[in-house]
């Protein structure tokens, strides 16, 4: 019995795996080419042709192919995340505050 319990605990941890994998692959990537005008541990910052300035966060898990290093033409891929989402009360919202008989 324990045996097959534990087979089981392996199979759930696998399907988990797989379906996290398979979600964060739906997430559309996009990607971003310049020199690198500013770069530390936690950033990279791009000059773009039409943009600017793009400034990238980074960290230990980002893949890096090269010699990254400032002046260097590079290609990031990367995905939008939110961060904070605040949502605005509506003209419908602001109605249905006011008090009754106004």
């Amino acid at each position: 019995m324990k045996h097959l319990l534990a087979m089981a605990l392996v199979v759930a941890l696998c399907v988990s795996a797989s379906l996290t994998a398979s979600a964060e692959a739906k997430v559309k990537k996009y990607q971003v080419t310049g020199p690198i005008v500013e770069l530390t541990d936690t950033k990279i910052i791009i000059q773009t042709k039409d943009d600017g300035n793009w400034e990238i966060t980074r960290d230990a898990t980002t893949k890096v192919t090269g010699d990254l290093k400032v002046g260097a033409k590079v290609t990031v891929e990367y995905r939008m995340t939110a961060i904070a989402v605040e949502v605005k009360a509506g003209k419908d919202d602001k109605e249905e505050k006011k008090p009754a008989g106004k």
